[in-house]
């Protein structure tokens, strides 16, 4: 479990690595957000999914989940695909400001 002070948040928030369910989660105000792969072998993980329900959006809970996922997989050699528009997003602005 790691913990994150997003950027747009106040509240320090816990992420939980489920492997068996190949998911990132946390938990907020009782609401469940995640992020969601499939490890594809070959050092290979498809993020195919965030998920954020309407009542913690706009906190940067999304922003922190995928950081999580994209640390993991650097951290363990792995190729990423991102499925999901938002990671896709994500990845592009933060290869963006590791240039800068």
């Amino acid at each position: 479990m790691r913990t994150f002070r997003g950027v747009k948040m106040s509240e320090v928030l816990s992420i939980h690595h489920n492997t068996k369910s190949h998911q990132f989660e946390t938990t907020v105000d009782g609401d469940r957000a995640y992020l969601a792969y499939m490890d594809l072998g070959k050092q290979t993980l498809d993020i195919y999914r965030t998920f954020v329900p309407n009542s913690l959006r706009g906190r940067g809970i999304a922003a922190a989940l995928t950081e999580d996922a994209l640390r993991y997989a650097e951290r363990m050699g792995y190729t990423v695909i991102p499925s999901c528009s938002y990671v896709e997003r994500y990845m592009e602005r933060r290869q963006r400001h590791a240039k800068s």
